[in-house]
């Protein structure tokens, strides 16, 4: 149902329901999958609703979790990371995002997934827009942005 709500532009809504079904799951059903897809999914509605500081809480507890649980090479911890990088990016948190995506993500993605996979593309682009958008770049930084496209 909150996917549902979200989907069709209606995400304060989404967020209610989406509220109640983590408390459910934590209660109920504590596997760490389902509490995981429901937290994504508010982060996402925090994100519609342009509540980035909210959103960012959720993403780096999402990017601890998975990396706990299924290791900083495994794809879901990589695409959690990606998550963490996009909002770290709204609150323009540039130079934390840089580092977690230049020193972890690339070169873990790279190794595991090798540098053609979708989402290595992905997390290379995500640097390269922010080296050019960060108001504090240097001409090294717009340099690697025009190298890494």
């Amino acid at each position: 149902l909150g996917g549902a709500l979200a989907g069709n532009g209606r995400p304060e809504e989404a967020l209610a329901v989406l509220k109640a079904q983590l408390a459910l799951c934590r209660r109920y059903w504590p596997n760490a999958q389902y509490i995981h897809t429901t937290q994504c999914n508010i982060a996402s509605c925090l994100t519609l609703l342009g509540r980035h500081d909210e959103a960012l809480v959720f993403d780096r507890e999402i990017y601890e979790r998975r990396v706990a649980t299924s290791g900083v090479s495994h794809e879901s911890s990589i695409l959690s990371g990606n998550n963490l990088v996009v909002s770290l990016r709204y609150g323009a948190q540039f130079s934390e995002a840089k580092t977690l995506l230049r020193e972890q993500l690339l070169p873990v993605a790279r190794q595991s997934l090798g540098s053609d996979h979708n989402l290595t593309l992905t997390l290379s682009e995500q640097l390269s827009e922010m080296l050019e958008e960060d108001p504090a770049a240097t001409s090294d930084d717009l340099l690697e942005a025009e190298t890494i496209m």
